[in-house]
């Protein structure tokens, strides 16, 4: 990867850690309370309106788009929310949501019949035992209920990753902003529900700023920019290049709980931490000379080019399959993670909006 899409990456990683730091601030205006639930309509409307009257359909059912925005976009993120809303630290938020890596090993592992490597499945024990060293040590200080409504968030965006890889849009873009369509109006009627009605009109009427801000944010640098910028890379590299960078994403949220929220973990939290993100690492990180071989086979910009050596031009259909192949990639590399052995490429990431698909995005 040369050092300006390095830098995109990079870009992309502090975008959607510091994502947590919105939220919290949007949930808490001044002291105030904003639903959690309503709060997340919100988001996904700005997700939604104007680009959907731009961005075309991508090339799957309703089904599919459907079932990505209820799993990946409605259930992830309205847990979140209501998790955070009920106090989960936004730092911790930011690492305990990183297990729904090791959930889609184990859900592609259940639902297609993909088993893990032996990589993937230490990776997945190490994670479990880091969230049991977070749980423990989280119960000693405070209420373990949102805890688990995170776990479930990462279990919904796992889903998500699943039903995504089977979709195989081709667009990445264009299902986060179709399948965002899916999540206003129930989540709005959720609010309704939960909250009240008259609740729902005096937030709507008394919206602070910070609130307004932060749904900016989350919609346009967490969803649009984020992952558009994700998917692109994904349709450059493989995913063995760009999904590394997915485990900066807690290091960042933790950093800018703790800079802006004055947010301090626990030392159980941190060692648990630690854990999850070395689970992580294992599961995602290939050994560097089977990265080497796969840039080598798939930079888009070809092999480097030595002085002497004569380079023949692809015939245009062979260069046709290779453009179809690239945009393939631009999916969620979380499914790839249940692959046996080195992991298909062809499976990149989605988002929150990264899914797991093996020709589409891959979270805020």
């Amino acid at each position: 990867m040369n050092p300006r899409h390095s830098a995109l990456a990079l870009l992309v990683a502090v975008l959607w850690g510091v994502n947590f730091v919105a939220i919290d601030l949007g949930l808490h205006p001044d002291g105030a309370e904003m639903p959690p639930l309503l709060f997340v309509a919100m988001r996904f409307t700005l997700v939604v309106v104007p680009c959907i009257f731009f961005i075309r359909k991508p090339d799957v059912g309703w089904k599919a788009i459907i079932g990505v925005g209820l799993l990946m976009s409605a259930g992830q993120f309205g847990l979140l929310y209501l998790a955070m809303a009920l106090g989960m630290p936004a730092g911790l938020a930011s690492l305990v949501l990183q297990a729904q890596v090791l959930l889609t090993v184990l859900l592609a592992a259940g639902l297609l019949g993909e088993r893990p490597s032996r990589r993937q499945f230490a990776g997945v024990v190490l994670g479990v035992a880091g969230l049991a060293v977070v749980a423990v040590g989280r119960s000693l200080v405070a209420p373990v209920l949102p805890l688990i409504i995170v776990l479930a968030a990462a279990l919904s965006w796992a889903a998500g990753n699943i039903v995504a890889r089977k979709a195989k849009a081709a667009s990445g873009l264009g299902l986060v902003v179709w399948s965002g369509a899916v999540v206003p109006l129930p989540l709005l009627g959720l609010s309704l529900l939960v909250d009240g009605p008259p609740a729902v009109a005096q937030a709507l009427l008394d919206v602070q700023p910070v609130t307004l801000l932060s749904a900016l944010y989350t919609a346009v640098f967490g969803s649009l920019v984020g992952y558009g910028v994700w998917n692109r890379l994904l349709g450059l590299y493989p995913s063995s290049a760009v999904v590394p960078f997915t485990l900066l994403v807690p290091v960042v949220g933790m950093s800018a709980a703790w800079l802006v929220l004055g947010e301090v973990p626990t030392p159980a939290e941190v060692a648990g931490g630690l854990l999850l993100l070395a689970g992580v690492a294992t599961a995602v990180l290939r050994p560097w000379n089977l990265r080497r071989r796969d840039m080598r086979r798939r930079d888009p910009q070809g092999a480097a080019r030595q002085p002497g050596v004569q380079h023949r031009h692809p015939r245009p259909g062979a260069q046709r399959r290779v453009e179809v192949r690239a945009a393939g990639r631009a999916g969620d590399f979380a499914a790839d993670l249940a692959a046996d052995g080195p992991p298909p490429e062809d499976a990149g990431r989605l988002s929150p909006e990264a899914a797991a698909r093996g020709a589409e995005t891959r979270a805020d």
